[in-house]
């Protein structure tokens, strides 16, 4: 005989509700991503739609911008809202479609003193379409455009092939021979040095296609490859039977070419870059704008909204529609007014504490960490985080990510604080004027930071200087 038992239990569950999750999304949207966002909102979703107006309107430097109710509490993950109701017949339309706060979102045009920094772009085809015209001009037909166009296809983001010979061969049903014919042609194309395996193929290709390549610079690489990767001179010296003279033109010759012949063409918009905000000095006060002008103007869909106000008769299946549309209307609206309303707040708080770096220049950056914004305007530090991360702001003094203006703090030999950003930018100024013939050691670069007034530790040197991409004291060294 079973015996029934009844439980009671408590349990903690943490509910993520749809609008924090829209407004995590946008909130983490860059300029361009948050302009197709809102394009194809407009298109989906039929209580959506773009407003008359041709420009948006101009916002003067002193004036605060609207925001909806609640906007300052976002998505914190610790926070809980009180769940939205899910039957359309419970809704009060009314109150709802009367509501100004979510009715309409007006992007803001930067002020006529303010002017946004572009960088032009030509435009260009893609390297594989350049490729792929080449193999064309070549009137490879049959077997050998079909290993072309796979060769081409297989090219990795800095040109370089990063499948075997075999396995094409294998792949395609054809010799091996006839696939290394076809790549040796594909190696003479433009740019030079594509398609190869390797770093050291790819310089040999650059440096037999020159006019008169320079003897010594072709035996380093051909017999010498590893001596020349370590910058080991006396070794190449000794194996070629030249002298340092030599050496020093064969390296000359051989950090002209182009390691990386594929790089920047495949992915060119991933490096054009528009400000997100717009951080300007007016007078003797900073003012910060937000680059929204190109977001169109929209609002909710007015015939719908009368046709729901009317209250005429509607199914049930037409009203739980209408209900999920105008509910999801409000929320991108409501969301996208909040997304306005943090990153002003966050950026003129960084400005606030940054006023300095801002009015001087970069030079004069302080430490400032994620949680220091997040005590400022009172809001969770994963919202700051998602605010600041891959958001462009431009200055007077150039255009940086919101993150720039983040590191970590340090004292010196005063007992100041200063930024570590500070620290990495005199370590940088130090390696770039040192003697090339005999560049100093991790040791001595502390020690010549220790003289500007930042006593670290060696390996605490060896940490920056990794991070700023400075190779160890062998191979900066140079034959003068």
């Amino acid at each position: 005989m079973q015996t029934l038992r009844q439980d009671l239990r408590q349990r903690l569950e943490l509910t993520i509700q749809p609008l924090q999750i829209l407004r995590s999304e946008l909130i983490q949207l860059p300029l361009l991503e948050l302009e197709l966002r809102v394009r194809s909102e407009l298109e989906e979703n039929p209580f959506l739609a773009e407003s008359d107006e041709l420009e948006p309107e101009t916002i003067q430097a002193d004036e605060e911008l609207p925001v909806p109710k609640d906007a300052d509490e976002l998505d914190e993950e610790d926070k809980l809202e009180t769940p939205l109701k899910t039957e359309a017949s419970e809704v009060d339309w009314e109150e709802m479609l009367n509501d100004e706060d979510f009715y309409e979102y007006k992007p803001r045009s930067l002020p006529n003193t303010v002017e946004i920094q572009e960088i032009p772009r030509a435009a260009t085809s893609t390297l594989s379409e350049y490729l792929i015209t080449q193999l064309r001009t070549d009137r490879h037909i049959g077997a050998d455009l079909e290993i072309g166009l796979y060769i081409i296809g297989s090219l990795d983001r800095d040109g370089y092939l990063d499948i075997t010979i075999q396995e094409i061969a294998d792949d395609l049903k054809v010799e091996v021979e006839r696939v290394e014919k076809v790549l040796k042609q594909i190696q003479t194309y433009d740019p030079p040095g594509i398609a190869a395996r390797n770093l050291r193929e790819c310089l040999l290709i650059q440096l037999e296609a020159l006019p008169n390549p320079d003897p010594s610079a072709l035996r380093m690489l051909q017999d010498c490859f590893n001596e020349f990767i370590g910058k080991k001179f006396e070794l190449i010296a000794r194996k070629l039977e030249i002298n340092m003279d030599q050496v020093r033109l064969a390296f000359e010759a051989v950090i002209k070419l182009n390691p990386k012949p594929g790089e920047g063409v495949f992915d060119e918009k991933q490096n054009y870059v528009i400000p997100d905000l717009v951080v300007t000095q007016i007078g003797d006060k900073f003012e910060v704008f937000l680059n929204d002008g190109n977001i169109p103007n929209f609002h909710i869909n007015s015939e719908y909204r009368d046709m729901i106000l009317s209250k005429k008769k509607i199914d049930k299946k037409t009203k739980d529609f209408v209900h999920k549309k105008l509910e999801s209307a409000r929320w991108f609206v409501n969301a996208i007014h909040q997304r306005r309303s943090t990153m002003l707040k966050t950026t003129r708080a960084i400005v606030k504490k940054q006023e300095d770096c801002f009015r001087f220049g970069k030079e004069h950056l302080r430490p400032m960490i994620l949680q220091d914004i997040a005590d400022e305007i009172g809001m969770d530090i994963a919202t700051i985080s998602r605010v600041t991360n891959g958001k462009y702001v431009q200055t007077d003094f150039g255009v940086f990510e919101l993150k720039y203006f983040f590191s970590q703090r340090m004292e010196n030999n005063d007992g100041e604080e200063v930024s570590t950003k500070i620290i990495k930018a005199r370590l940088r100024e130090i390696v770039d004027n040192e003697g090339k013939s005999n560049p100093y050691s991790d040791e001595k670069l502390g020690d010549l930071l220790a003289e500007a007034g930042y006593t670290i530790a060696r390996r605490t040197v060896q940490k920056y200087r990794e991070q700023l991409g400075i190779p160890v004291k062998r191979l900066r060294r140079e034959i003068i």
